[in-house]
């Protein structure tokens, strides 16, 4: 089992050492409710109007959900993407200015097939870098339990050459921890969506960042509803690449 990270200097430890920190009691009381809410309520609109993505490539069959366009889904998700906390980890592997590529929701629902094993850097040509080009950010909407599609990781393998997939399948462990809790990734880390044999689905945001020399993976410009860059602060504007830090230029509306 993965230790807890209790505070911020132990998770800065386990991500050096693991390749991953688990925080638990990060989102909590209205902020997890309204989450979670609003995450199973994008699934149910987007199976409405025909834009399930189910068939994203890293995860198998129709039982595994993706609810893409998660900013403009409520206000509890552009705060969440910008906590000190994140900013502050974000500052110290990636360095600041970073970007954040994407954001999206996967849901587990019972019987799914799992995903496919892999490292969320991938698009970058190898060798690697000595330090990560990105860092994902679980947020846990429900319990992760090693019977329900807990997120499947290889503590260490950011800095082992692994490629054989048996001994990567061999060493994957699952996440588990309560709702509420945080997972941060570092982008060399091998990991994928674990099986749901309970009986209820799991669900889970994933916030992926790099650098600022990559593109971002959502084109946010195009994406975002005009009132959540109207309402977004200077470092969410920096995050989506509306500004750009150092010049002070804002896109699409005036600079603060």
């Amino acid at each position: 089992m993965l230790p807890v990270a209790d505070n911020i200097d132990e998770a800065r430890a386990h991500l050096r050492e693991f390749g991953i920190a688990v925080m638990p009691r990060q989102l909590t009381g209205t902020a997890l409710k309204q989450a979670r809410q609003l995450t199973y309520a994008g699934a149910q609109d987007d199976l409405r109007l025909g834009r399930r993505t189910d068939d994203f490539a890293l995860d198998y069959g129709d039982a595994n959900i993706r609810v893409w366009n998660i900013l403009n889904r409520g206000p509890v998700f552009a705060e969440l993407v910008q906590r000190p906390l994140v900013i502050d980890l974000l500052t110290e592997f990636l360095g600041w200015p970073a970007l954040l590529g994407n954001i999206s929701a996967n849901i587990a629902e019972p019987g799914n097939d799992g995903g496919a094993f892999h490292q969320d850097q991938i698009f970058i040509p190898k060798p690697w870098p000595d330090t990560p080009q990105g860092l994902n950010f679980a947020w846990l909407l429900d319990d992760f339990t090693a019977d329900n599609g807990a997120t499947e990781v290889v503590p260490g393998s950011h800095v082992e050459s692994l490629e054989d997939p048996a001994v990567i399948a061999r060493r994957a462990i699952p996440i588990v921890a309560p709702a509420g809790s945080l997972a941060i990734f570092d982008s060399r880390i091998w990991h994928r969506t674990g099986l749901n044999r309970s009986a209820l689905p799991r669900a889970a945001l994933f916030a992926w960042y790099t650098t600022p020399i990559y593109r971002t993976q959502e084109n946010w410009f195009l994406s975002l509803d005009p009132e959540v860059v109207d309402n977004a602060s200077d470092e969410l504007l920096t995050l989506l690449a509306y500004k750009s830090q150092g010049f002070g230029l804002v896109y699409g509306r005036s600079p603060r």
